[in-house]
């Protein structure tokens, strides 16, 4: 085609249009890059000075820190982990850097509670930034003014008499844990974790939103893939500081499944909350009437935690916007299922090798229940002592959460170090419950280690699966009666045994501990099931 001078004329001045700005735009990119990437070696340089004489994991190198060290596959990251933290045990404490950011790893209870038992050091550190786009500000990401008064509003919430309208629920899901698990008596090994985990979700999903997605039914649930899916897909990023930015993450496959997965989520949750704020209006509205009419009203209504925050006010008498019912819920479904199954399983996995134990479960839980079949109490529960020193003992060995963090909000010293504010800190349970101090052969399961008249004069802080002092689990009571109760039905029905090695287990240290391959058991019927009340 050929032009005419004119247009040869404006066709060569748009060009160069384009190939100015395309030229500005670059560098300005560039600009940018070199701004924040100086910004960030001067703010490390920093904070590297800062801490020099801290001990710390070598080798250590600029920018990217120790992350070369460690694999990027769950299960090699944890056995690197725990082989790093016994190295430096005697330590106390240690420095560890990921990416460009310093992180100080406490290792003893003395070092735990600075962070621990402080009101001040209350906020979460960088990487739980991660969490934001599913789970917003809710309980377990907020800080400050916020955070306390969300805490207190919601506490109420997990009090005695509705932990006990939970119970009904946590007893319906379990006999359907049973009847699923019946088909293998007496028959080949099976994993466990995945039938404890669907249970455990349908647990949260009705006593959390109060519905019941069926994931023991229907394991291809679409929302119930989602949040197995995102829990990975958040993990993976918090560890891999080259995906930190948002604009380098949304051009990248883990973005984009990211944003697929988010969307499934926010869609049922939001959902749910209309469902459940017409209901409770189309409630209000009979009971109006019914009183009006002199009528009386139906029997009582099953709550769930989100008929409880759609009438939460705050302290002024405000009632929670609609994102801030839905970060809560969200963070409920988030951090109550995988946390509890993990618990959970790896507490069958050691009982099914420690026959000797499993016995003194089923001796007590007979003494309790004897032949029947009957739902269990608030008063069962407190009389199962045993099985409650044996989940603690399970939980001392498998952390559910492995690791969690804090960002100092002031200088502190820790064992004569002086830890600037803005730190990170990581407490790890994980190696803290490994103490040969605290637990002498630590690595065997004996749960006698927390009888009363054991755990006696044991540091406050050498313990510490729901994390402990002011931002403790708001929910760690919940978890432990759905653990618990779902135990204790199971066992009163079956005894378990494995051929599974510790080695054959092959835990990932993710963002809740889980066995790489699962937990695969064989079952023997103790007595016929019958979902009698």
């Amino acid at each position: 085609m050929q032009l005419e001078p004119m247009g040869f004329l404006q066709a060569a001045l748009e060009g160069g249009r384009l190939i100015s700005w395309g030229s500005v735009a670059a560098v300005l990119l560039v600009s940018l890059l070199a701004t924040f990437t100086s910004r960030l070696l001067l703010d490390s340089f920093r904070k590297w000075k800062e801490l020099k004489l801290v001990p710390g994991i070598s080798p250590c190198y600029p920018l990217v820190g120790n992350t070369l060290l460690f694999e990027r596959d769950g299960e090699a990251f944890f056995r690197q982990l725990l082989d790093h933290l016994k190295e430096v045990q005697n330590l106390k404490l240690v420095k560890l850097w990921i990416g460009p950011l310093p992180f100080l790893v406490l290792l003893h209870p003395e070092t735990v509670e600075v962070v621990l038992g402080s009101s001040k050091h209350i906020e979460k550190s960088y990487p739980y930034k991660f969490l934001h786009p599913w789970l917003g500000t809710g309980l377990l990401t907020s800080t400050g003014d916020k955070w306390r008064s969300r805490r207190k509003m919601l506490t109420p919430t997990f009090h005695f008499t509705i932990l006990t309208d939970f119970l009904e629920v946590m007893n319906e899901q379990a006999n359907v844990l049973v009847q699923k698990l019946e088909k293998h008596v007496d028959k080949e090994p099976f994993d466990c974790f995945v039938y404890i985990t669907r249970c455990a979700l349908d647990v949260i999903c009705e006593t959390a939103m109060g519905r019941n997605v069926g994931a023991q039914h229907n394991k291809d649930s679409e929302y119930v893939q989602a949040v197995y899916r995102m829990s990975d897909i958040i993990h993976f990023r918090q560890r891999s500081p080259w995906i930190w930015p948002d604009l380098f993450y949304s051009m990248c496959q883990e973005g984009r499944d990211h944003s697929k997965y988010l969307n499934i989520l926010h869609t049922f949750t939001d959902k749910v909350i209309a469902e459940k704020s017409c209901e409770l209006k189309k409630r209000e509205q009979q009971k109006g009437d019914a009183v009006n009419l002199g009528v009386q009203s139906q029997g009582k209504v099953r709550k769930a935690f989100l008929d409880m925050l759609l009438n939460a006010t705050d302290e002024d008498g405000k009632k929670l916007s609609y994102l801030d019912i839905r970060e809560e819920v969200d963070t409920f479904m988030f951090e109550g299922h995988d946390t509890t199954a993990a618990a959970m399983s790896w507490t069958m996995y050691l009982l099914a090798c420690h026959p000797e134990i499993q016995k003194q479960v089923h001796d007590e839980l007979d003494e309790v229940f004897g032949d029947s079949n009957r739902h269990i109490t608030m008063d069962d529960l407190k009389k199962l002592r045993y099985l409650e020193c044996v989940i603690k003992e399970a939980l001392r060995l498998y952390p559910s959460v492995p690791y969690f963090a804090r960002s100092l909000r002031e200088d502190v010293s820790i064992r004569g170090f002086k830890i600037p504010k803005g730190i990170d800190v990581i407490i790890a349970p994980l190696a803290l419950h490994r103490d040969p101090d605290t637990y002498p052969e630590p690595e065997e399961f004996r749960p006698e280690r927390f009888f009363p008249e054991n755990a006696a004069g044991r540091h406050p802080y050498a313990y510490v699966p729901f994390s402990a002092g002011p931002r403790n689990c708001i929910g760690q009571r919940f978890a432990q009666m759905e653990e618990k109760t779902i135990l204790a039905t199971v066992l009163r029905n079956f005894s378990v045994g494995t051929t599974q090695t510790h080695e054959e287990l092959r835990p990932r240290a993710e963002l809740i501990l889980r066995p790489t391959k699962g937990i695969w058991v064989h079952l023997k019927r103790r007595k016929p099931f019958s979902s009698e009340k």
